[in-house]
This record gives C-alpha cells, structure tokens and sequence, in this order.
C-alpha cells in the first residue's frame, strides 16, 4: 500500500480525484492519492467532511478486491476500521470504538471517518476507493464531537513519519481478508464495535426508542435488540444517546 502515490497539493476531493485518475488509465492496487488540503471532502450520509490544511490525513486507497462478492462487501469496511483502529490503539493508550458502519471514536469523539465508494461487476466488486479522513495534529473544531489524536495525546505528530505505519495496518488487515479470515475479522469488528451490548435511545423515522445493539448481519446492516431484534440500513437510523 502507498507504493504507487499521488500527491496533490490541494484538491476537492481525493475520492473525487482517485476515481478521476482509474477513469482515465488504470491505477495498480495500494495507489495512494494524498493531499495536504481537501477542499470538499465527502462523508457519510452525504455529509462533508472538514479538516485544516495540513494537519490530519485526508487521503484515498485505491484497492481491487476482485476476489469478494458483492454480498460480502461490507466485510471489506470492517477490514479497513480494524485497520484503522489497530493504528490508533499503536499510539494512545486509549479505548478506540468503531462507530457502526465505519467512524472511529476515542473518548466517545469522532477522530476519524471512512468513505469507501465500490464499483460493481456483476456479482463480484471491480474496484473500491477507500476514502479516510484522520484528525492528527487538529486541535480545534467545529464540531463539539470531534477529536484529534493530538488533543488526546497532549503531543504532535510528523505526518510523514506515522503514514508508512498507517499503511502497513491498512495492508496487514487487507491481507488477511485476502486470505478468507472473515470470521476473525467480523469477531475483532464487533468486539471494538461501539455501544454493543448496551442499552441506548435510537431513532428510526419519527419514531425514537431504546435499543440494544447485538451486531451486524451479513449485508452490513445493524442489529438492534428490542422487544425483538431489528436491522437498520445506514441511513435508516440515528443514535440519539
């Protein structure tokens, strides 16, 4: 991961740019497209996603994992959260949850978020770019529900000296799911899984309640225990507190 690299000063978006670029020739599997400044970076649910030139990571991995079926792809974003943990949990002593379907918190705060954007062909994924967005050096936001890995650390970090790392988790937890250990990846997933096995207020529609989640099924949906239990596609429920 990150042989092949493409760096950009500033740019919209490195999703955006990464998908650009394998329109126009194809790019080798690990390709990284890095920038200093996103400009308009995209987030879940259409949100944007916001950093200070300079400070964080905002990058895109191009992979191909030609070898999952479409009815798997959300494996593939567990893969790349457990990663991103892994790295994480290598710096600070901190608890790292991951906020279904793929944020990472510390402290209950948002220091991460993940966007993955997969072709299909037929029953098989073509291609995905992996979008990831990591707070670092950022010590002030807009959001009360933010964080940095600086800001919890008390210490800044080199950039350039920590991304080699970053990439051999993201690598390291890519191979394995290369290699089929898919239960071993869904079994660290839900044991870092944010808020498991707790009682909480969700809301779906108008309609808000207290839950419990118990997992993910195998389309990546959320499991949520009630009087009887649930699943929730990404945009079909909000955690309330």
């Amino acid at each position: 991961m990150g042989r092949n690299l493409v760096y950009v000063p500033v740019c919209h978006s490195t999703n955006t740019l990464a998908t650009d670029l394998c329109n126009k020739t194809p790019l080798s599997e690990g390709t990284l497209v890095i920038t200093d400044h996103q400009q308009a970076g995209k987030g879940q649910r259409g949100n944007r996603w916001q950093a200070e030139p300079s400070q964080n990571f905002t990058f895109s991995l191009i992979l191909k994992p030609t070898f999952l079926e479409i009815s798997n792809q959300f494996i593939l974003n567990q893969c790349i959260s457990l990663a991103i943990a892994d790295f994480i949990r290598e710096l600070l002593t901190e608890k790292v949850k991951i906020k279904w379907p793929n944020d990472i918190l510390i402290q209950d705060k948002k220091v991460c978020g993940i966007l993955i954007e997969n072709t299909l062909s037929g029953e098989q994924l073509q291609q995905s770019v992996i979008g990831i967005g990591l707070n670092v050096n950022q010590r002030q936001f807009e959001s009360p529900s933010a964080t940095s890995l600086a800001l919890i650390s008390k210490r800044d970090y080199l950039l350039s000296a920590i991304l080699h790392r970053l990439l051999e988790h993201l690598e390291a937890r890519y191979l394995q799911l290369k290699r089929g250990e898919f239960e071993a990846i869904q079994t660290d997933y839900l044991s870092r899984l944010y808020r498991i096995n707790e009682a909480h207020q969700y809301q779906a529609a108008s309609r808000q309640f207290e839950g419990t989640i118990t997992g993910v099924d195998a389309r990546g949906r959320l499991k949520i225990k009630t009087d009887e239990e649930q699943v929730f596609d990404v945009k079909e429920v909000t955690f309330i507190y």
